[in-house]
């Protein structure tokens, strides 16, 4: 009896230390797990705003529970802040692990943009007022380099092969990481203005 009564508490006791892992580790999660996660949205902090369906669920599961400080400063300073009313300058919200540049521009031209992508940092981008497309494609499918990539100010200029425009607008915000190249900015039908914040989260 007290054998059974041991395996039964040591069973559990691995059950748990099991749970406890695997929930810390989303790497390990399956796909329907992962999604369960990110649409309950508890991680939004309460910012009412929808991800787009572009961003890498499991890429963002696997950032969020590493650095889950940096998101949560980085949710939260998007849902206390009157956004359309922010000064067009930098706010650091945790120093350099997480700060924000707002701006206002004019979109451009298709031939006019050029896709980026970041090693250091990972953006959240959100336009608060007006509307853009955004370019979106896999570091995987990189062309050519049009800038190498410059330590200093975390960019590198490249051409992709293929790729896909997506439509930025107040109803929701994108998360470009490490292996997403991007080339926001893009007129949609027209040339417009755009007020737009990009929150930078710290990779590491």
């Amino acid at each position: 009896m007290k054998n059974l009564l041991l395996t039964i508490v040591i069973m559990t006791s691995l059950a748990i230390l099991s749970g406890c892992s695997g929930e810390a580790d989303p790497a390990a999660w399956s796909r329907k797990k992962t999604d369960k996660w990110f649409e309950k949205g508890d991680w939004l902090n309460g910012w009412q705003v929808k991800p787009d369906q572009s961003i890498n669920r499991r890429a963002f599961a696997v950032s969020y529970f590493k650095n889950k400080e940096r998101w949560d400063k980085a949710f939260n300073f998007l849902k206390s802040n009157d956004l359309s009313g922010l000064e067009l300058k930098r706010y650091d919200i945790d120093g350099n692990n997480v700060y924000a540049p707002v701006s206002e521009y004019l979109t451009k031209n298709e031939e006019d943009a050029r896709y980026e992508a970041h090693q250091k940092y990972i953006d959240i981008q959100y336009v608060v007022s007006g509307k853009e497309l955004i370019g979106i494609a896999p570091m995987s499918q990189k062309k050519d380099v049009l800038e190498p990539y410059d330590g200093t100010k975390d960019i590198e200029f490249l051409t992709v092969t293929g790729g896909e425009n997506r439509l930025a607008m107040p109803d929701r915000f994108f998360i470009f990481f490490p292996e997403d190249a991007h080339r926001p900015g893009l007129k949609d039908m027209e040339n417009s203005p755009v007020r737009k914040i990009v929150v930078k989260v710290k990779v590491d």
